[in-house]
């Protein structure tokens, strides 16, 4: 228990499982110390004991996290929405840049009134060759994140991209910052709520399995 809690897993009613999704997702690259982590080395063989264990009915994903590697929280994201157990997210605070392909990998999202998604082109930071090989490295990742978007929520793609290459939202930057119920409109969360929704619908989603 103490080893599953040092990586953001709780046991709810022996039959649920809550993965907290926080900081910046890290990647190849180790973060400073001081920085609040979600290591993708750890939550992916997680993920894999969740789908493998009879015991376990469903997964509940609370988000609070700034976004950071794309592949790592690319790779998260595809095993989540892989899973056949029900699996319902929550974004708290906020689910900015590659926390949003997180968030929509559940089977249902939620999102709390007050927390915010901040959606933008892919970055990439340290030395950048200015050749066209990279900039086309860019647009084919930032279509992997789109495509990913698009299939496991109600939004298009074009609309994504749209807001996604915004120039007025942003202070110097280009992209878009969502409030909870417009992220619903937009089509990219299913609905708002809090910890007791997101509960009610996994519960419910779980019986369904079971039938």
């Amino acid at each position: 228990m103490d080893a599953q809690k040092d990586n953001g897993i709780t046991s709810l009613k022996d039959n649920i499982h809550c993965l907290n999704i926080i900081g910046q997702i890290e990647g190849h690259i180790i973060l400073p110390s001081q920085n609040k982590t979600t290591k993708y080395e750890h939550v992916i063989p997680q993920l894999v004991s969740i789908e493998d264990n009879d015991e376990i009915d469903g997964l509940l994903i609370l988000l609070n996290t700034v976004g950071g590697d794309v592949e790592a929280g690319l790779a998260i994201a595809e095993v989540i929405a892989g899973m056949s157990k029900p699996t319902v997210s929550l974004v708290l605070g906020g689910g900015h840049s590659i926390g949003v392909p997180l968030a929509v990998a559940a089977k249902y999202s939620f999102i709390a009134h007050s927390a915010t998604m901040t959606i933008h082109p892919v970055r990439m930071n340290g030395m950048i060759i200015g050749v066209p090989q990279v900039f086309d490295y860019f647009d084919k990742m930032q279509d992997r994140i789109v495509s990913f978007i698009a299939q496991n929520s109600n939004i298009k793609e074009n609309d994504f991209k749209k807001l996604m290459f915004e120039t007025r939202e942003i202070a110097n930057d280009v992209g878009t910052i969502l409030f909870g119920e417009e992220t619903v409109k937009h089509g990219i969360i299913d609905a708002t709520g809090n910890i007791c929704d997101a509960l009610i619908k996994l519960h419910e989603m779980i019986g369904e399995n079971k039938c």
